[in-house]
């Protein structure tokens, strides 16, 4: 921070400490040494909160160390980080249980027809570890002067609107009790001011939203949103060979989706390469899926018990395990200041996939992530002398830049799934660009009184979820999830839905007790915000915890 009166002053602040943050932070550090920039994140340590798609284009990344890190490619970071360069995949399509049918070929014929779903080809990306990739540039960061500071929880934004600019965040107070009385230990949260500020809190972002809310941003659609699911896996040395060290699998079709008969979830499983014999293993699902009684969980099992998978992780050791959201709203959902169509407001920015930058065609974000953080500290060293363009600026380089031309690239491709199902959806989304902008509702609104088909014969072992997460939270601080109210919890959830957050929450944060649902487990929460976007009822509320909570991933 500056070295001067005010201790809580800084030229740039920026929130997260994920890809999108850092790269923000050295770019901006790196080209202008003058500012003093400051990254705070809720995390306990580097990349603990850092659960993402592991398949990684390499652009962006290597744009930026080659401007902050000399000699970078011959680092121990990076012969270990960017270790494996994907040369195969497979694509397969899953009708059922047993079966299962290679589309490569047929998005190697989109490929070279021009067509959207081409992109999904991953060959020379790179499989990664989130977690190891941002402890990397947390380092890169902290060499070039960096401010880097985790524990650090951030819970509201000061917004002045008569200026249009954003003056600073508020820290949340620590040392309350459960009833949120002071203890001795108590601390008020601090106020840091700022010139700049960049909001790269990561998807559903709780800054971000109460700037989308206090600045009067819009989005043209609403945000849509999947919920990740991943465990990664110590197998055999001979079933790592088999898998190939250099391979990943996105596959499609069952337990999420058959044609026709169902169920019809938007979605589906992923398998990437680790190091030291470890694959990591994933379900992706649509947030708006429509049966009451889903449990993600219970598809990713049913996903680890078919033939073609089983073959790798059969016997394997969990060895760490997590969940996020994902945006995957596209271009019409990014948020915008109606007056400016500014990504952002003044001095206040939002990258990453706080903004929604993903890519669901190639079912990729995090080079855009970067990307978004290059292009806004750019846009912040020229806008020194009028921070009031400052978001102007950045969205005019995010709209012509590579964010841009991907965001559009996939506009309606979500959303026209999202219209029709998958079943009709998937070919439909071929043409989706050339089709008219669809009225799309939030995810919530699509529970019905429909069960889940596929339900796994053993119930899913989320305490050991939990525990291969290693989250955890002070047990005496207040709860951070609230049911905001308990009549329609009570008498219209649990009558029409049997109250599906006790299902549906990988953590296995809500329960019964006394014949009512409540967060009884908060300190078991992994910052995921499913029950935030999936209640039926829009019921629930997520407010941050005290700094340093939450899952504790090192591998993933």
């Amino acid at each position: 921070m500056q070295n001067s009166k005010d201790l809580n002053k800084v030229h740039v602040l920026i929130v997260g400490a994920g890809p999108a943050g850092l790269a923000a932070a050295i770019h901006a550090k790196k080209n202008n040494p003058e500012f003093d920039v400051c990254v705070i994140d809720k995390a306990f340590g580097a990349g603990n909160h850092n659960l993402s798609g592991a398949v990684l284009e390499h652009e962006p990344l290597h744009s930026l160390l080659d401007s902050a890190a000399d000699g970078w490619r011959e680092s121990k970071e990076a012969k270990d980080v960017l270790a494996q360069t994907i040369t195969s995949e497979i694509i397969p399509f899953m009708p059922s249980s047993k079966i299962v049918f290679d589309l490569l070929f047929v998005i190697k014929i989109a490929k070279w027809l021009g067509l959207g779903l081409g992109g999904m080809i991953h060959k020379g990306d790179y499989a990664v570890s989130i977690s190891k990739l941002c402890k990397w540039l947390t380092r890169i960061a902290r060499d070039a002067g960096v401010e880097v500071l985790y524990g650090f929880a951030a819970q509201d934004i000061i917004f002045d609107k008569n200026t249009g600019l954003t003056t600073g965040i508020k820290l949340v107070d620590q040392g309350l009790d459960k009833e949120g009385n002071k203890q001795p230990n108590y601390l008020a949260g601090d106020i840091i001011n700022a010139d700049f500020i960049i909001l790269a809190e990561g998807c559903d972002g709780l800054l971000t939203e109460k700037l989308i809310e206090k600045a009067k941003l819009e989005r043209k659609q609403p945000q849509l949103f999947s919920l990740g699911i991943k465990e990664l896996i110590r197998v055999r040395p001979e079933q790592y060979q088999k898998f190939g060290a250099n391979r990943v699998v996105h596959a499609m079709g069952y337990p999420i989706w058959t044609p026709i008969l169902g169920p019809a979830i938007f979605g589906g499983g992923t398998i990437y390469p680790g190091t030291d014999n470890h694959l990591a293993v994933g379900m992706i699902v649509g947030a708006d899926w429509k049966y009451y009684d889903f449990n993600p969980q219970d598809a990713l099992t049913k996903f680890k018990d078919h033939k073609f998978v089983k073959q790798f992780i059969e016997s394997g050791t969990i060895v760490e395990s997590g969940a996020k959201l994902i945006p995957e709203g596209g271009f019409h959902a990014i948020p915008r200041d109606p007056q400016t169509n500014s990504i952002g407001k003044g001095n206040c920015l939002i990258i990453g996939d706080g903004a929604g930058f993903v890519n669901m065609l190639k079912i990729r974000g995090i080079h855009l992530a970067i990307d978004s953080g290059i292009q806004a500290a750019t846009a912040i060293i020229s806008s020194v002398a009028d921070p009031e363009t400052t978001a102007v600026k950045y969205t005019e380089l995010i709209d012509k830049g590579l964010v841009g031309k991907e965001m559009k690239s996939a506009a309606n491709y979500r959303q026209t799934i999202a219209k029709f199902g998958p079943t009709l959806g998937f070919p439909i989304s071929i043409i989706s660009n050339l089709l008219p902008k669809f009225t799309i509702e939030e995810d919530y609104k699509a529970m019905t009184e429909a069960k889940y088909k596929f339900k796994p014969q053993r119930n899913f072992d989320k305490d050991a979820f939990t525990a291969a997460a290693a989250t955890e939270h002070r047990e005496e601080e207040p709860c951070h999830l609230e049911i905001l109210d308990i009549d329609t919890c009570e008498w219209e959830c649990a009558t029409k839905f049997d109250r599906p957050c006790i299902t549906f929450c990988p953590a296995g944060v809500y329960e019964i007790v006394d014949g009512k649902a409540k967060a009884a487990n908060p300190s078991n929460c992994l910052h995921c915000k499913t029950c935030q976007r999936k209640c039926p009822f829009d019921n629930i509320k997520w407010t941050v915890p005290e700094g340093g909570g939450g899952p504790r991933y090192r591998r993933m």
